[in-house]
């Protein structure tokens, strides 16, 4: 049996369309003096840090006290905590060049984050992503986080598009297998040309004239 023509192209936010956030998150370590992986590993190994850090994604933790909790566990000032970790995080250019060529060409193109809320900080601001993309979830408006199933049901149903007929992108391996349980096409993220190779190959249309 034949695959429906991909259509849709989904796309996580950091690491994917914008630079990768371990880098900016490094950076914050240093100017900090903390060792370089300090905040990876308080927001994924330390067992009381991994689940503030999920709360927040859930967004049932105000990113006020996510700043104020985290920040007693890495030993920091909490002043804006989430916006010095990601001070260095930009759009990567790219990726959200290809998404906006694949997006006039016909493809419909969404993104799926898991957020870390909007007010002190807003990771988002700039991005455009209201406007740039057809279809935008964002784990906090919804209680749910990757690799949960049901954020990924979300997203099939407002990209209106059967799950067969989308291709999903993300850095992370385990936030891939969700989405190919349900019948999408993966393309795990490593690096931005690699990426946009491989999707030119599953979407069928070069992102830009002449490439």
């Amino acid at each position: 049996m034949s695959q429906p023509r991909r259509r849709g192209l989904i796309l996580d936010f950091g690491g994917v369309l914008s630079t990768p956030v371990s880098e900016s998150a490094r950076a914050f370590c240093l100017r900090e003096g903390l060792a370089p992986d300090a905040f990876a590993d308080v927001v994924s190994a330390d067992p009381v840090g991994r689940e503030l850090f999920a709360d927040l994604e859930r967004g049932v933790l105000p990113q006020a006290e996510w700043n104020a909790r985290t920040a007693d566990l890495l030993g920091v000032d909490a002043t804006n905590l989430l916006g010095r970790v990601l001070a260095d995080v930009r759009p990567e250019p790219v990726l959200t060049g290809a998404a906006r060529a694949w997006r006039a060409a016909g493809v419909r193109v969404g993104v799926l984050s898991n957020s870390l809320g909007s007010t002190p900080f807003d990771p988002y601001e700039g991005h455009k992503l209201g406007t740039r993309y057809d279809v935008v979830v964002l784990s906090g408006d919804h209680h749910l986080r990757k690799p949960d199933p049901a954020l990924y049901a979300v997203m099939v149903e407002r990209m209106e598009l059967p799950a067969a007929a989308c291709v999903y992108v993300d850095d992370s391996a385990r936030n891939l297998t969700p989405a190919q349980d349900l019948g999408m096409a993966v393309v795990r993220h490593t690096g931005p040309a690699a990426t946009v190779a491989r999707l030119e190959e599953l979407l069928g249309v070069p992102p830009a004239p002449g490439r």
